[in-house]
């Protein structure tokens, strides 16, 4: 499954305000809050690294399944690079 790291941030922002809304009108201690945003960005933090990890997968696979057309594309530049500096010093 695709982590959704936009809806986990709008999540947090929503547990936050309405966090920030009880503790305005006394419902929660200082001591709660400063727990319970611990809790959210650890929450938020852990969503965060299964995107990155999602990511990095992914473009390890691309990387592997590509190599063949990224050989060839680096041949094809160094070659244009060659060309290019070949023409300059003539």
């Amino acid at each position: 499954m695709i982590p959704n790291l936009f809806e986990a941030t709008n999540e947090y922002w929503r547990k936050l305000d309405k966090l920030e809304a009880a503790y305005q009108q006394g419902e929660v201690s200082l001591e709660e809050v400063d727990a319970r945003v611990a809790e959210l960005m650890a929450d938020l933090a852990q969503e965060r690294r299964a995107a990155l990890n999602y990511f990095l997968r992914g473009l390890g696979h691309w990387l592997t399944t590509q190599r063949e057309t990224l050989v060839g594309l680096g041949v094809v530049a160094l070659v244009a690079y060659a060309w290019v500096l070949t023409s300059l010093n003539a």
